[in-house]
Protein backbone atom coordinates (compact mmCIF):
# COMPACT_ATOMS: atom_id res chain seq x y z
CA UNK A 1 0.00 0.00 0.00
CA UNK A 2 1.30 3.43 -0.84
CA UNK A 3 1.98 5.61 2.25
CA UNK A 4 -0.45 8.32 1.05
CA UNK A 5 -3.31 5.78 1.01
CA UNK A 6 -2.28 4.02 4.23
CA UNK A 7 -3.26 6.85 6.59
CA UNK A 8 -6.87 7.31 5.29
CA UNK A 9 -7.42 3.54 5.29
CA UNK A 10 -6.09 3.26 8.83
CA UNK A 11 -8.30 6.16 9.92
CA UNK A 12 -11.39 4.47 8.45
CA UNK A 13 -10.57 1.21 10.24
CA UNK A 14 -10.16 3.05 13.56
CA UNK A 15 -13.41 4.96 13.13
CA UNK A 16 -15.29 1.78 12.30
CA UNK A 17 -14.04 0.21 15.53
CA UNK A 18 -15.50 3.00 17.68
CA UNK A 19 -18.91 2.36 19.25
CA UNK A 20 -21.82 4.13 17.62
CA UNK A 21 -22.90 7.31 19.38
CA UNK A 22 -25.74 6.55 21.76
CA UNK A 23 -29.10 8.12 21.10
CA UNK A 24 -30.17 11.03 23.25
CA UNK A 25 -31.56 9.96 26.62
CA UNK A 26 -35.31 9.39 26.72
CA UNK A 27 -37.51 11.93 28.43
CA UNK A 28 -39.99 10.77 31.07
CA UNK A 29 -42.82 11.24 28.54
CA UNK A 30 -41.01 9.14 25.89
CA UNK A 31 -40.18 6.45 28.45
CA UNK A 32 -43.82 6.35 29.63
CA UNK A 33 -45.13 5.89 26.08
CA UNK A 34 -42.58 3.16 25.32
CA UNK A 35 -42.93 1.05 28.49
CA UNK A 36 -46.52 1.36 29.80
CA UNK A 37 -48.39 -1.91 29.38
CA UNK A 38 -45.24 -3.90 28.63
CA UNK A 39 -43.21 -6.43 30.55
CA UNK A 40 -39.53 -6.10 29.64
CA UNK A 41 -36.72 -8.49 30.43
CA UNK A 42 -33.23 -7.00 30.69
CA UNK A 43 -29.80 -8.59 30.38
CA UNK A 44 -26.41 -7.40 31.53
CA UNK A 45 -23.12 -8.94 30.41
CA UNK A 46 -25.06 -11.59 28.47
CA UNK A 47 -27.13 -12.88 31.43
CA UNK A 48 -30.71 -12.08 32.42
CA UNK A 49 -30.69 -9.28 35.01
CA UNK A 50 -34.43 -9.16 35.74
CA UNK A 51 -37.90 -8.41 34.40
CA UNK A 52 -40.02 -5.34 35.01
CA UNK A 53 -43.73 -4.91 34.39
CA UNK A 54 -44.73 -1.32 33.65
CA UNK A 55 -48.23 -0.60 34.90
CA UNK A 56 -50.41 2.49 34.33
CA UNK A 57 -49.76 5.47 36.58
CA UNK A 58 -45.98 4.87 36.56
CA UNK A 59 -46.28 1.84 38.82
CA UNK A 60 -43.96 -1.15 38.36
CA UNK A 61 -43.36 -4.72 39.44
CA UNK A 62 -39.74 -5.88 39.40
CA UNK A 63 -38.79 -9.55 39.44
CA UNK A 64 -35.28 -10.94 39.67
CA UNK A 65 -36.26 -14.52 40.53
CA UNK A 66 -39.49 -16.44 39.92
CA UNK A 67 -40.51 -16.27 43.56
CA UNK A 68 -39.79 -12.65 44.50
CA UNK A 69 -41.54 -9.53 43.17
CA UNK A 70 -41.07 -5.97 44.35
CA UNK A 71 -43.71 -3.34 43.77
CA UNK A 72 -42.72 0.24 43.17
CA UNK A 73 -43.02 3.29 41.02
CA UNK A 74 -40.90 5.29 38.64
CA UNK A 75 -40.50 9.06 38.32
CA UNK A 76 -38.36 11.65 36.57
CA UNK A 77 -35.64 13.40 38.56
CA UNK A 78 -33.20 15.85 36.99
CA UNK A 79 -33.52 14.23 33.56
CA UNK A 80 -33.11 10.67 34.90
CA UNK A 81 -35.68 7.89 35.25
CA UNK A 82 -35.68 6.80 38.91
CA UNK A 83 -37.33 3.87 40.67
CA UNK A 84 -38.41 3.42 44.28
CA UNK A 85 -39.49 0.00 45.57
CA UNK A 86 -41.55 -1.05 48.59
CA UNK A 87 -38.78 -2.85 50.49
CA UNK A 88 -35.90 -0.57 49.53
CA UNK A 89 -35.41 2.85 51.09
CA UNK A 90 -33.14 4.09 48.30
CA UNK A 91 -33.80 5.26 44.79
CA UNK A 92 -32.35 3.75 41.64
CA UNK A 93 -31.79 6.25 38.83
CA UNK A 94 -31.00 5.43 35.22
CA UNK A 95 -30.48 6.95 31.82
CA UNK A 96 -32.63 5.16 29.22
CA UNK A 97 -32.34 5.34 25.45
CA UNK A 98 -33.45 3.39 22.40
CA UNK A 99 -31.06 1.89 19.90
CA UNK A 100 -31.43 -0.62 17.07
CA UNK A 101 -31.89 -3.51 19.52
CA UNK A 102 -34.44 -1.87 21.85
CA UNK A 103 -34.31 -0.16 25.20
CA UNK A 104 -30.97 0.26 26.96
CA UNK A 105 -30.27 1.63 30.41
CA UNK A 106 -27.25 2.74 32.40
CA UNK A 107 -27.42 3.21 36.16
CA UNK A 108 -25.95 6.40 37.58
CA UNK A 109 -23.84 4.07 39.75
CA UNK A 110 -22.28 2.21 36.79
CA UNK A 111 -19.68 3.04 34.18
CA UNK A 112 -20.31 2.78 30.42
CA UNK A 113 -20.16 -0.88 29.42
CA UNK A 114 -22.46 -1.99 32.27
CA UNK A 115 -25.68 -1.13 30.42
CA UNK A 116 -28.81 -3.22 30.68
CA UNK A 117 -30.29 -4.28 27.34
CA UNK A 118 -33.88 -5.18 26.58
CA UNK A 119 -33.88 -8.80 25.47
CA UNK A 120 -37.56 -9.70 25.58
CA UNK A 121 -40.89 -7.88 25.50
CA UNK A 122 -44.20 -9.31 26.62
CA UNK A 123 -47.67 -7.83 26.95
CA UNK A 124 -48.71 -10.19 29.74
CA UNK A 125 -47.76 -9.29 33.30
CA UNK A 126 -45.46 -11.02 35.72
CA UNK A 127 -46.54 -14.07 37.65
CA UNK A 128 -45.89 -12.97 41.20
CA UNK A 129 -46.59 -15.16 44.22
CA UNK A 130 -49.49 -14.15 46.44
CA UNK A 131 -48.51 -12.23 49.56
CA UNK A 132 -48.18 -14.21 52.73
CA UNK A 133 -51.59 -14.85 54.24
CA UNK A 134 -52.21 -14.76 57.99
CA UNK A 135 -48.89 -13.22 58.93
Amino acid sequence: MRPALALPALLLICLAALPARAQDPMTAAEFDVYVTGKTLTYAQYGSVFGTEEYLPGRKVRWQVTDDICQFGRWYEKEGLICFAYEYDSGEHCWTFWLDDTGLRALSVNDLPGAELSEVREATQGLTCPAPEVGV
